[in-house]
């Protein structure tokens, strides 16, 4: 690794105005931490018709692995925080971590209030290859964007996981910085203006999140710290019982002991390990699938004795 990269609320906000007087969109260069085979940055066009860029962090893989893991970062939006973690990540997943619109490296400049609008935006990070599954990753202020896109419920997406969610509730931590950033908005990088702008109104976004909960139909798994000082864990579990009204919803919930709202700044095995317990387990039909069977045991091989029945019944 080369230079540190700062954690927590008040060092990332630092962190911002360090590299907007640097003139650069990453704190830490990836490249300057991380080998291309290991994490590489990349370019997505925006869905929902806006045309604008997407830049992301993603995990190279010469052949597609079985899961697909995207990641809808919070506020402010820095796919780069999420570097040790993918670095970490093993060879048979993939993982792909985008800067939201308004934030780092992706387009617009300006703030992009609607989280309708960001979940049509990031909807092409849920396409996958052939035979792949996607777990979405919704993190603090993107939970209820992530969401947002699971009801569009496109087939490669088998599961949806809320991380430290913000759900319009604010602890002691997010209303000082909102105080704050607020009174000195005209003062502050972009990305901390965004970031204040979207937590301060976020609370009005979510009707539009309560209005489709019952369309999330993938199972759906909360993951909150105990010591979340940023999103109270009590507002996740009020969000949790009103979920759990929906009958389609197939939901969990999972207290994490001791931790708080930045669960991707701790050891990465132990978040890997969480995500991790979000899959669903293999089937026997699943394994019977990704088995190599000989060529007369294929059911294409049945397809002449399918189509005599079909000539006998026309008769």
């Amino acid at each position: 690794m080369a230079k540190r990269r700062p954690r927590g609320v008040l060092e990332i906000g630092w962190a911002c105005f360090e590299s907007a007087a640097a003139g650069r969109f990453e704190h830490v260069p990836t490249h300057a931490c991380y080998a291309e085979d290991t994490i590489r940055r990349v370019t997505i066009e925006a869905g929902g018709g806006h045309g604008w860029r997407m830049s992301a962090l993603a995990t190279p893989r010469d052949t597609p692995p079985p899961w697909k893991i995207v990641v809808v970062t919070g506020a402010p939006s820095w796919a780069e925080y999420w570097g040790p973690l993918l670095a970490a990540l093993p060879a048979d997943r993939e993982m792909i971590v985008v800067d939201r619109p308004g934030f780092a490296g992706s387009e617009p400049l300006e703030y992009v209030g609607d989280i309708r609008v960001q979940a049509a935006a990031l909807a092409p990070l849920l396409e996958a290859a052939p035979g792949q599954k996607v777990l979405l990753v919704g993190q603090s202020y993107g939970a209820a964007i992530a969401a947002l896109m699971a009801t569009a419920q496109p087939k490669p997406l088998k599961g949806l996981v809320l991380l430290s969610g913000y759900f319009g509730e604010s602890g002691p931590t997010a209303k000082w910085l909102v105080e704050w950033g607020s009174k000195l908005l005209p003062f502050i990088p972009r990305d901390l203006k965004n970031a204040v702008r979207e937590v301060a109104g976020q609370a009005a976004q979510l009707e539009h999140l309560h209005a489709v909960l019952g369309r999330v139909t993938v199972p759906l798994h909360i993951l909150h710290g105990d010591a979340d000082d940023f999103a109270p864990i009590d507002s996740a579990e009020r969000f949790y019982d009103r979920l759990r009204s929906h009958r389609s919803a197939r939901a969990t919930f999972r207290r994490v002991a001791g931790a708080d709202h930045f669960l991707n700044d701790g050891p990465p095995e132990a978040l890997i390990a969480l995500l991790e317990d979000c899959l669903p387990r293999a089937t026997a039909l699943d394994r019977l699938r990704a088995m190599r069977l000989p060529r007369w045991l294929r059911f294409p091989a049945m397809a002449p004795l399918n189509a005599s029945r079909f000539l006998i019944r026309a008769r």
